[in-house]
């Protein structure tokens, strides 16, 4: 299961790095400041929750259990659900269009994803004797 989450982490971090590349190069002069702050949130907690999916990936060879697999996945969802919701309103204020309720929904549910992650990683080392 570890290989599984580096090998995500890994595929995610190149979807932040370029992400941000195109937030920084084509998206900032195309939006208010307001909506780039968006943007940039979204691409920040992006790169943070790879670097905890990466910790997950190494530490499940020594902590192997159903917690550490609940962590990985709720940053794996985290991620789609938070950044990938400011995202999605980033790009239908550029486009001038209304942000639908179920999108703003998103976000904090994405944001519980993460807390969740973070207390079952919590939960999984604390848990546990190293193997």
């Amino acid at each position: 299961m570890h290989k599984t989450y580096l090998i995500t982490a890994a595929a995610l971090a190149v979807l932040a790095v370029a992400l941000g590349a195109f937030g920084a190069h084509g998206i900032k002069s195309a939006v208010s400041p307001d909506t780039f702050d968006i943007y940039e949130t979204g691409v920040r907690y992006h790169f943070y929750h790879v670097f905890a999916l990466l910790a997950v990936g190494i530490l499940y060879a020594s902590f192997p259990g159903p917690a550490l697999r609940w962590s990985g996945g709720c940053f794996i969802v985290g991620i789609f659900l938070f950044s990938g919701s400011l995202y999605l309103i980033t790009a239908l204020k550029a486009a001038g269009n209304a942000i639908p309720t179920a999108v703003g929904i998103l976000t904090p549910l994405g944001g519980l994803c993460f807390i969740v992650g973070w207390i079952m990683l919590l939960v999984g080392i604390w848990g546990q004797r190293a193997a």
